[in-house]
């Protein structure tokens, strides 16, 4: 049986649907199927009946398009082949029925790829594959990708996922959003999450997506604190109970190494006289992991009837500022910020710098000053990747210049140097 592909309106100047064709002769039938491809006429070889894929007529989406259409002849030929072998007719109900199972086919009206993203975010909700920070992640870039086809005018189909909409998406995301390269490749990664899953699931075989590339992630100067500043915070007397509370909870996850999501995990029943034993919020398949308590740590707890007083992330790191405002780091330091090629400075007060996620990052790079192996942190923070633990670590100016004194101890000669 011969198929064919031909346009729903070939006079018009602009897009028209693409549709497949094919006659069955039992059935005195001819079966038309919408492949939900748009093409302007003008890049359509009408003698062949396919997209120009060369040539000036060729459209910058030909490559996707064709590949969506060979998808329809590939599985049309399969079906085919299929009944053929087991000795059952084959009719355009049974075409019609692989179609719609085979492409997802969804209620007029909707955009089947948004609506592949909600199914791809739903599927992994249910198997409770992700944590909460996760989905709220792929909330935002559900969000984002939104954002931009709206803003670019950009209609997000599978087929229109190429090195355009790279393109076009990268210079939205810095240039419109202000993202930077650290949040700009973290995002990219999560697409790319989708449309290989998306890929895996059959709604699309286009997978130009694979050779997008990320802009080079970048190691961004962050505050870490000393041991002298978590002792002048626990010696600070507060007058407000609030900035007390906030003030023991972040030193709490200075001592421990802890996540801030992981915090309201810690309860009198998982506290032993020398760990706290945590399982893994992030990651169920991960085994507990046990974390040393320090004197201070359970100082902590025990003040608070191992109840930690937490609050909402984004009002822990309003308030936090607070703390070191009150303490007086009001010196400013300089935030360096990667975009594109270009490196952003900007002068900040400390106290502006500090975050609920200072405080692992204080926790690495106090242990890796003290000697300690990547390996042992890793036991503790929960890290399996040792690059990512790595990032946290900040070398100070002061610990540069007793490194260098260390290496370079050579003696001066007594003689007067000449000229003297």
């Amino acid at each position: 049986m011969k198929y064919t592909f031909n346009l729903k309106e070939p006079k018009s100047e602009n897009e028209t649907l693409v549709l497949f064709s094919c006659y069955f002769k039992d059935e005195s039938k001819k079966f038309v199927y919408s492949t939900g491809e748009k093409v302007v006429p003008k890049n359509w070889d009408f003698e062949n009946r396919f997209i120009f894929t060369a040539g000036k007529n060729k459209s910058k989406f030909s490559e996707s398009i064709k590949k969506q259409l060979n998808r329809y002849s590939d599985l049309f030929l399969e079906t085919e082949s299929l009944y053929k072998r087991i000795n059952e007719p084959f009719t355009s109900q049974i075409l019609k029925k692989s179609f719609d199972e085979h492409f997802k086919k969804t209620v007029k009206g909707k955009n089947i790829f948004f609506d592949a993203y909600d199914q791809f975010m739903a599927e992994k909700k249910m198997g409770k594959e992700w944590s909460e920070a996760t989905v709220k992640r792929y909330t935002n870039i559900k969000n984002i990708l939104e954002k931009f086809e709206t803003s670019r005018k950009y209609k997000l189909t599978f087929s229109s996922i190429n090195p355009a909409f790279h393109r076009e998406f990268t210079t939205f995301c810095m240039d419109d959003l202000g993202h930077i390269n650290n949040t700009y490749a973290r995002n990219l990664g999560l697409f790319k999450s989708f449309m290989f899953w998306a890929k895996k699931n059959k709604f699309t075989y286009n997978d130009d997506f694979v050779e997008f590339k990320k802009v080079e992630r970048v190691i961004t100067n962050q505050i870490a604190l000393t041991i002298e500043d978590l002792g002048k915070l626990m010696k600070h007397d507060f007058e407000s109970k609030r900035l007390e509370k906030v003030r023991d909870v972040f030193v709490f996850a200075c001592v421990t190494g802890m996540r801030f999501g992981e915090l309201s995990l810690v309860s009198k029943s998982n506290v032993t006289d020398h760990y706290i034993i945590l399982k893994e919020d992030k990651d169920e398949t991960k085994e507990a992991r046990e974390i040393p308590l320090t004197s201070i740590a359970r100082f902590i707890l025990l003040k608070y009837d191992y109840n930690l007083p937490l609050i909402k992330n984004q009002k822990h790191n309003e308030y936090i500022k607070e703390v070191f405002q009150e303490l007086e780091y009001n010196h400013k330091v300089q935030k360096v910020t990667t975009k594109g090629k270009e490196n952003i400075k900007e002068e900040l007060f400390f106290y502006n710098r500090i975050s609920t996620h200072t405080a692992r990052r204080t926790f690495i790079t106090m242990m890796k000053r003290q000697g300690k192996s990547d390996k042992l942190i890793a036991s503790i923070t929960g890290h399996s990747d040792m690059k990512t633990l790595n990032q946290y670590y900040q070398v100070s100016e002061p610990e540069k210049k007793e490194a260098m004194d260390e290496v370079f101890n050579i003696d001066i000669p007594l003689k007067k140097i000449s000229g003297e």
